[in-house]
Formats: C-alpha cells, structure tokens, sequence
C-alpha cells in the first residue's frame, strides 16, 4: 500500500485548529475529509451498524 501524507494545506489548517484558532467550515470539511480518506482500516470496522 502507497504511504498517504498529509499536504502542508491540511497541516497548516490542523495547526491553526489545534492552537485555538477559528477555522472556517470549508477548513474543517477539508480536514476531515483528509482524515477519513487516509484511514486505513476503511471498510473494517465493528461495532455500529447502519439503520
């Protein structure tokens, strides 16, 4: 599997975020969605359900 890294955008929003500083909700949507598409255990998770 390729190594994911996270781009010096989404640092510097992390960053912001991390020290206190407001982010806008575009940032935090980016963040997020790094976030998600760099975990790797996708699709392989227990525990909740969908209903």
């Amino acid at each position: 599997m390729a190594k994911k890294e996270t781009s010096d955008r989404m640092s510097k929003i992390a960053s912001k975020a991390l020290r206190g500083q407001k982010i806008t909700k575009k940032e935090t949507r980016s963040l997020g969605g790094s976030v998600l598409s760099q975990d790797e255990t996708k699709g392989s998770r227990k525990g909740k359900s969908k209903k």
